[in-house]
Order: structure tokens, then sequence, then C-alpha cells
């Protein structure tokens, strides 16, 4: 068998890797939703005691970050299509492309 056919042939390993860092990004940006919906802090974490001046030092726009979400979203709809058609046009040279 012919070990690293699709990654010389394609580019199959780059979108893959895309799609990874399309994932890492859309983590990070609900992240950083779910912790402005809980005042920047942790669900898990203990509340501030009584008279203790929480502040937040980087605020985030939820309505920037749900923009950038929807923008990760296409990209990753984008290569997903693309890693798709890739394998798909693989499949076809493999089998003879008259089947």
């Amino acid at each position: 068998m012919l070990f690293g056919l699709i990654d010389r042939t394609t580019r199959a390993a780059s979108l893959k890797s895309s799609l990874d860092q399309s994932v890492e990004r859309s983590r990070g940006i609900a992240d950083r939703v779910s912790k402005a919906t809980l005042q920047n802090g942790d669900g898990f974490a203990l509340e501030a005691k009584a008279g203790t001046a929480q502040t937040t030092a980087n605020p985030v726009n939820v309505e920037d970050e749900m923009v950038a979400l929807a923008d990760e979203q296409l990209r990753f709809l984008a290569t997903s299509r693309l890693l798709e058609k890739t394998y798909t046009t693989l499949r076809t040279a493999i089998k003879g492309g008259n089947s």
C-alpha cells in the first residue's frame, strides 16, 4: 500500500488541519461568550466575598463574538465541503472514473 498517497496528491491534510483550527477557534469564541454571560467568571468558580469589587479588565462584546462565530461556521462549512469534494475526486480516480 502506498503510504502518504492522499497527502501527496491532494490538499486533504491542509484542509483537515484547517478544520481542526476552526474547531479550536469556535471553542474559544464559545468560551468567551459563556464567560461574558457569567460576568467574566467560570461557571464553577465561587462567588466573590461581599465588599470585593469585581472589575472586568477585558469586557467581551457578545455581538462581535457572535458575528465571529457565524463567520467561523461559514469557513468550517466551506472547508468541509472542499474536503468532501477532494475525497470524492480521489475516490472517482481510484475507481477509474467510469463507475
